[in-house]
């Protein structure tokens, strides 16, 4: 870098970049390293414009649509905007977009306005939440595979006071139930670093292949209570034209919604992914198969 400074965030993932400007002092590949290794790199008070954003995020890869059912900004499609005065809060723990088969690789966010207080992002690494985990527990998760669904709002309408109307949430609603469920397998192995990572989340993991209903929901709670352990976990306080990127193949993240009515704005560009890869080798796919993703 020539003018950047690296600071960690913590002692596990986490990463803040200092003194530079996004634009212009990165040489080519080197953000996307040093993402893959901190999984969540913060970029403060950058101040990027649309076009800029959408600039930053084709330095890491090919930008994908906005989303699979929510459309996107007007002149720039790859921009999902997510304006809490209109339903774009996500107060629950969630990786983005793996209700589909090749879920993103990465996501940017960025500020563009905030609230007086609260309105913090938090982000939990998969990938330490692995390494963690006992020995016994780490061979019993490697084999185990689960459903993948999009949640009857998109996601949007979380909490469930949304600001959304009626008829925009029942086509939300509507459009969700054209998205086919997908199955992942529950340990990723990272295409470029080859690290594992747990890769279920509350926000759209259904429930664990060929178990009950019992076996799958507390097994998944016990690694959702593991996975956010606050030693696991940082938290991001936003300053007007912050930007943060993350690894979405080992992280997810919650958007804290303790700012009441007041205005929060953000832009999240996300980077074509691809289908996840097992440690059996067998990758990720789309289930046609009604015992299996029928819950």
């Amino acid at each position: 870098m020539k003018r950047f400074t690296l600071q960690r965030l913590s002692g596990s993932f986490g990463a803040e970049l200092r003194g530079g400007h996004a634009s212009v002092d990165f040489a080519d590949g080197e953000l996307k390293s040093i993402l893959e290794e901190h999984l969540v790199v913060v970029l403060r008070e950058q101040h990027l414009t649309h076009i800029e954003q959408v600039e930053l995020a084709r330095s890491l890869g090919e930008p994908t649509p906005a989303h699979p059912v929510v459309p996107g900004h007007p002149d720039h499609p790859e921009i999902l905007e997510l304006d809490a005065a209109k339903g774009g809060k996500n107060a629950q723990w969630h990786t983005d977009v793996t209700f589909v088969d090749a879920p993103p690789a990465a996501s940017l966010l960025v500020a563009d306005e905030l609230p007086e207080f609260g309105g913090d992002t938090m982000w939990a690494s998969l990938r330490d939440a692995y390494a963690k985990l006992q020995p016994a527990l780490r061979d019993l998760v490697d084999g185990l595979w689960a459903v993948h669904r999009i949640t009857p709002l998109a996601y949007w309408g979380v909490p469930f006071d949304t600001a959304l109307t009626r008829d925009d949430a029942a086509k939300l609603h509507d459009d969700s139930l054209r998205v086919a469920p997908v199955v992942h397998p529950v340990v990723r192995v990272h295409p470029a670093t080859g690290r594992r990572a747990l890769m279920v989340n509350p926000g759209f993991t259904s429930h664990l292949v060929g178990y009950s209903r019992t076996e799958s929901d507390h097994l998944l709670a016990m690694l959702y209570a593991h996975s956010t352990q606050p030693e696991l976990t940082i938290r991001h306080r936003w300053r007007p034209g912050d930007v943060v990127l993350w690894d979405n193949r080992a992280t997810m993240h919650y958007a804290l919604d303790d700012y009441g009515s007041t205005p929060r704005r953000m832009r999240r560009v996300t980077i074509r992914g691809e289908r996840a890869r097992g440690v059996d080798g067998r990758t990720s796919y789309v289930s046609t198969n009604p015992h299996e993703y029928v819950r």
